[in-house]
This record gives structure tokens, sequence and C-alpha cells, in this order.
């Protein structure tokens, strides 16, 4: 036997040598332990040779510490206290929200957060850590608990959920569009100076756009950025002040639109949506504070149907 097992034979034995002495006899503990009296009177015998001592008096009627049972019972109980305490602490942890909560997300998506986190206000032992970066970190080395992608995801050693998606739309300044000219098809669109993100570590700079167009057309091109910036309030500003044709979600430059400072392109193709992950780096049971920002995160993107 390995001193790892032979420790933990003895930890149960203490245990049961307490529950035996909180029950009063051997059969109750047996009862509450779901065992029969023989086998726990095996066990205390094994943990009293181990000792070399005698625990407890037997007679017919009642037990009685011994001496050394006196001095013994309080460690023992203790350990167990102990064991029982540190379950409810992970029980509290495991369902009501507590500690802190690192979740990432582009920056574009702050508003969205404050929205839809709302629900998790009314836990105040909830302290909640906003990573927010348009470049993806690593979820790991930053002890994320949650993360927000946007786009394909291809990453299999994490664990990803579809919340929904967003609706983009290509746009540019007019300013720009006056210098350079309006494309009027998706062919055209590669001799245009573009913005982008930078792409993930290995990745091509180049950005992959699929659109939908009239009568069900559709169009697939591939084009280099001019300008690459790691957060998408630069390349809306850059695009603002002329820059290049930019993609933008919808949520971001909705305001910028509609004030007509910038304006969209190929009104009449739709590039397709950009699915929003939730994403955690393990796949097994989640804490509480993880379980209930999915569950208001899902239901903000159900609420606006995305």
């Amino acid at each position: 036997m390995s001193e790892a097992q032979a420790l933990a034979d003895k930890l149960r034995r203490m245990a049961l040598f307490a529950e035996i002495v909180d029950s009063g006899s051997i059969s109750a503990a047996a009862r509450r332990l779901g065992s029969t009296p023989s086998a726990v009177s095996q066990q205390l015998r094994l943990l009293e040779r181990s000792l070399g001592l005698v625990l407890l008096h037997r007679s017919t009627r009642r037990l009685t510490l011994t001496e050394a049972g006196e001095r013994y019972h309080p460690a023992c109980a203790a350990m167990v206290a102990q064991a029982r305490s540190a379950d409810q602490a992970l029980e509290r942890l495991r369902d009501e929200p507590e500690g802190e909560l690192r979740l990432a997300a582009p920056i574009g998506f702050g508003d969205l957060l404050a929205s839809a986190l709302e629900p998790l206000r009314r836990h105040p032992r909830l302290h909640l850590h906003l990573l927010l970066d348009d470049t993806p970190i690593d979820l790991i080395a930053e002890r994320v608990d949650l993360a927000l992608r946007v786009g394909r995801f291809t990453d299999s050693a994490l664990m990803a959920r579809r919340l929904g998606e967003l609706q983009r739309v290509l746009c540019a300044a007019p300013r720009y569009l006056a210098e350079r000219g309006w494309p009027r098809d998706p062919g055209e669109l590669a001799g245009h100076d573009w913005l982008g993100l930078p792409p993930r570590s290995g990745a091509a700079t180049a950005l992959a756009l699929a659109f939908q167009g009239p009568q069900g057309a559709r169009a697939e091109v591939r084009v280099e950025p001019r300008v690459l910036a790691s957060q998408v309030t630069v390349l809306e500003a850059l695009a603002l002040e002329g820059w290049g044709l930019y993609v933008g979600m919808r949520d971001d430059v909705g305001t910028a639109l509609d004030e007509g400072r910038l304006v969209p392109v190929l009104p009449d193709w739709r590039l397709e949506p950009a699915a929003v992950f939730a994403v955690t780096p393990r796949r097994d049971e989640q804490p509480a504070k993880v379980r209930h920002a999915l569950q208001a995160l899902q239901a903000h993107f159900g609420a606006r149907g995305g």
C-alpha cells in the first residue's frame, strides 16, 4: 500500500471515529453512514490498531471514551468540521455567483455588456473584471473565465457556445468616395484602400468578405488592408477621416451612418453577419459566476433576435 493510500485510509477512519462519538453508538453511526455495525466496528479496530491505543470502551448498553479517545476526538471532529466547511464554500461557489468574474470582449462590446450583465448586479459577492481588447487574448494566461469572440471559431482547446450574430456594414466617409469613386459591384473592391484589424498570430493579413446581392447573387472577395489597427474605435476614426473602406458592426457605426458622416457602400450587397461566441477555457462543470453570466448573455442576444 502506498503512503498516500495509507493516509487516505487513516483520514477516513478518523472521520468514522468522530461520527461514532457524535452518533452515540456504532449502530447509529452505521445507519447514518449507510453501512453495517460490523463494518464500522472493523474500521474502528483498524484505527485503534494503527494507533496502538484503545479509543472507546464498548459495552452492550453504551460507548465510553477512553483517555486516549478523549484526547484524540477533538482533532478528529475538527477535521470533519473543516471538510464540511470546505464543501459548503464550494457549494456557494457552485450555486451563488461570487468572487471575481474575468470577462474578455472586443472594445465595442462595452455598451452591450453593461446592458446584458445587468442581472449580475443583484449578487453582491460577485466582482466583475472586464478586459476589453479587439485583439484576442490568451484565456489561460490571463485567467479569463469567459470571453466573447466574433467571427469563425476554430480553437478546439476551448469551449464555445454560439450566442447570436451581429450585422456588418461596409462603409466609408463621403470624402473618401468623392476622391476614389464609388464601387459599383464587389469586383471593384480590390482597387480600394481598406482598414482592418491585425490578424491572429500566423494568419494572413487579407480580409475575406462574403456578400449576398440582388436575386440571390453571391460574391467573395479578398482584400489587403492599407491600415491595420488593434482597436475598432481607431479604425472607425480613420474611416471618418477618409482613409478607406471599413467593415463595421451596425451597433458601432449606426450613429455615424445616421448622421451621414459615414455612408453605406454597395447597399444592394449585404455582408454575411458575424457570429458571436461565448468562449470558456474549460469544458467541465462551470462555477455559478460563469453559468449566470452565460445565461444573462444568452437572454440578451435572444431578446435582440441575434
